[in-house]
């Protein structure tokens, strides 16, 4: 089983969250990040005052994670999700709907801690680890 991590775990867990190092090591190898959840982080480096901290931490943080390219498939996949989120009525994020279309597309099990806004996505397997 493989997970894609969202920037919300990646974040805790440069944050040193102690309930997550248990989750990297059972499941090192299979864990990912998209280049969607790349920016994120890269935009949270850059806006603080010390950027070369917080780029040192991600650049150690990607030495425990693959990357999911964002391709054509996942394009198409952010179609689909998008025009049936539009005809359910239910708005979602678009940088949302980019890291779901990831996950799906690559079979990962999506990590977040922010299930409320993936929750509508049919076919998206999510889990919370940093949940009760």
């Amino acid at each position: 089983m493989s997970f894609l991590l969202d920037t919300n775990i990646c974040s805790a867990h440069l944050k040193n969250n102690r309930a997550l190092f248990h989750r990297f090591i059972q499941h090192g190898g299979n864990l990912y990040v998209s280049h969607v959840i790349l920016a994120e982080l890269y935009t949270w480096a850059y806006g603080a005052r010390n950027p070369a901290k917080r780029l040192n931490n991600i650049a150690g943080l990607l030495t425990d994670l693959k990357v999911s390219n964002l391709d054509e498939r996942c394009a198409e996949e952010f179609g689909r999700i998008s025009a049936d989120l539009r005809r359910k009525g239910i708005t979602v994020g678009g940088l949302d709907m980019l890291i779901a279309a990831t996950a799906k597309v690559y079979g990962h099990v999506l990590v977040t801690h922010n299930t409320r806004d993936f929750k509508s996505i049919a076919g998206l397997t999510i889990v919370d680890w940093l949940g009760p």
